[in-house]
């Protein structure tokens, strides 16, 4: 790229990664306005921490007679923010940073393969097993019994084999149905269910940590775009951080009352820090060139594919789907469908500035 010159292209020389390098990878555009950038360190650390804390706080503090409809809102609220922050927040960044149609998407081994989806499906398939493996864990843990036939029955019979006349007095049973587990007291329950929800739960804030990182650095060094960018990523985080404080309060944390509030912190101080490290970079760091590029494609990647699967598996089909004790009421389900589409769409529409 160094011998590329664009006033005078060779047609017969010039290859698609020079052209497409010479307009994508730029220098440091860092502009000034520090006192801003400072601000923001502690306007996003506010506002983040606040709207996590809430919800959480909230619950602890029936003193506070928050409204049921409020953790509602916030929950489901949250559940449209992080399904599109999946998809418009880190799967298209991840294209249009190592895509097929950018610099590095045509230079080198990275133009041989479509890379950004492979790195996407690997996350997927990663914390598909990395689930999968809690829940077989969960279930030894507790002595938990699975109906063996169930899966056959289902295959060779479909789903009419839930109901299959029993040989002795002609009644019906249900063989897709788990026989009873052992009996749990009211504590082992509540334990089994901690641990099932707390290992969906980390595996959600990691892929939202990640991206974190990405646009506090961003943000830190960034040029003509952080008069946008900055009161954009205080809604982007406040958003966020609700989700995230919604889907942590539904948690029973019986015997582990710190542990919420550290998570809480945990993705409080992520962008703050990040900022702060990108204004301690930022004459030498470089969000446009190539080695940026790349870094910042494969974790918006990795983020994507764990954000995608959490949003669609964790949180929409195991609420809406699978949920044995979801509502019955249509105007409550209604309600529900409708604050995971509002989240959905101004997160998606923020997306048009960050």
């Amino acid at each position: 790229m160094t011998t590329f010159n664009a006033s005078e292209v060779n047609l017969h020389t010039a290859s698609k990664a020079d052209v497409l390098c010479y307009y994508a990878v730029s220098e440091n555009d860092y502009n000034g306005h520090l006192g801003a950038r400072i601000s923001s360190i502690f306007v996003i650390l506010f506002v983040s921490t606040a709207f996590t804390f809430f919800p959480v706080v909230a619950k602890d503090l029936p003193s506070w007679k928050i409204p049921h409809g409020v953790y509602i809102f916030a929950r489901y609220f949250g559940t449209g923010v992080i399904l599109a922050t999946a998809f418009v927040h880190l799967l298209d960044p991840a294209y249009k940073r190592i895509g097929p149609k950018t610099c590095v998407g045509v230079s080198g081994y990275w133009g041989e393969y479509s890379w950004c989806a492979a790195i996407v499906l690997l996350s997927v398939v990663a914390i598909f097993l990395l689930d999968l493996a809690a829940e077989v864990y969960v279930e030894r843990k507790y002595g938990i019994e699975r109906d063996e036939t169930a899966t056959n029955a289902f295959i060779t019979n479909g789903p009419e084999a839930q109901n299959i006349d029993a040989p002795e007095h002609g009644t019906k049973q249900a063989t897709l149905q788990s026989p009873p587990s052992p009996s749990l007291d009211a504590t082992t329950a509540s334990a089994r269910s901690f641990d099932q929800q707390i290992a969906a739960f980390l595996i959600l804030e990691f892929g939202i940590i990640f991206h974190s990182v990405i646009i506090g650095l961003n943000l830190g060094v960034t040029g003509s775009e952080f008069a946008t960018l900055y009161p954009v990523l205080v809604f982007h985080q406040s958003f966020e951080g609700l989700g995230i404080g919604a889907r942590l309060s539904a948690i029973p944390f019986a015997e582990h009352k710190i542990l919420p509030y550290v998570l809480c912190l945990a993705y409080g101080l992520t962008t703050p820090i990040s900022i702060a490290i990108g204004l301690g970079l930022r004459t030498t760091y470089n969000p446009q060139s190539k080695e940026s590029l790349i870094i910042q494609g494969v974790f918006n990647a990795v983020s994507a594919g764990v954000l995608i699967y959490s949003a669609l598996v964790e949180l929409l089909a195991r609420d809406f789907l699978f949920d044995p004790d979801r509502t019955r009421k249509r105007a409550r389900l209604v309600y529900m469908v409708f604050c995971v589409l509002l989240g959905a769409g101004i997160m998606a529409l923020i997306g048009k500035w960050a």
